[in-house]
């Protein structure tokens, strides 16, 4: 009888230990889950930031007086913030960016980083110089300079300039910052021009 009875005691000692020991590993595995992503939960948010990096692109370049002496630039940051930044010549273009990527859906916050450029007749003269000597008829450069919004950016500040953008060759690349540093009055140029990698 005692035996039947000890062995009964082991038997329920092992059913609580392993229910325990169950109980434990759901836990364990609960708390694993939690701190994963849900199978589809990344992809989803890479989708959203992507749609939310094309529709905010596409405002800023569809800004009526964003031009090629501006430079407009994001960024998209967790739970729909985007800052902008760059440098702008019209202080309504600051303000007219901001309010365009506010609507964007999805977009909870904008921080707006972008500085106005002083006004100096000086840095108007270099713009429209370093703009010639870039895009005359005569310069290999020419074809950057067609369409609404070039992909290059011609950016003054107090007779120093900043080339931003794209080009299709390294050789366009040193072109342009040879040609911008011939121009009269600059006083220094950085060349921040990006060779486009699908040439």
């Amino acid at each position: 009888m005692r035996k039947k009875i000890l062995i009964v005691f082991a038997i329920s000692l092992l059913s609580v230990a392993s229910g325990t020991s169950e109980a434990m590993g759901q836990k364990e595995h609960k708390e694993r889950t939690a701190q994963q992503p849900l199978v589809g939960q990344s992809s989803r948010q890479d989708r959203d930031r992507a749609y939310l990096i094309r529709e905010v692109r596409h405002e800023l370049i569809m800004l009526p007086y964003y031009s090629v002496f501006d430079w407009l630039q994001f960024e998209v940051q967790p739970e729909g913030t985007v800052i902008l930044q760059g440098q702008v010549i019209r202080p309504t273009l600051k303000s007219d960016a901001e309010h365009v990527v506010k609507k964007v859906e999805g977009v909870s916050r904008v921080v707006n980083q972008i500085e106005v450029l002083p006004l100096s007749p000086n840095d108007d003269r270099i713009r429209r110089a370093v703009y010639r000597t870039l895009f005359n008829y005569n310069s290999p450069l020419f074809r950057y300079g067609l369409g609404s919004v070039s992909p290059i950016h011609i950016i003054v500040k107090n007779g120093n300039v900043t080339l931003k953008g794209n080009v299709d060759s390294e050789g366009d690349r040193n072109l342009a910052n040879i040609r911008t540093n011939g121009v009269s009055g600059v006083f220094s140029v950085k060349n921040e021009l990006q060779v486009s990698r699908n040439k």
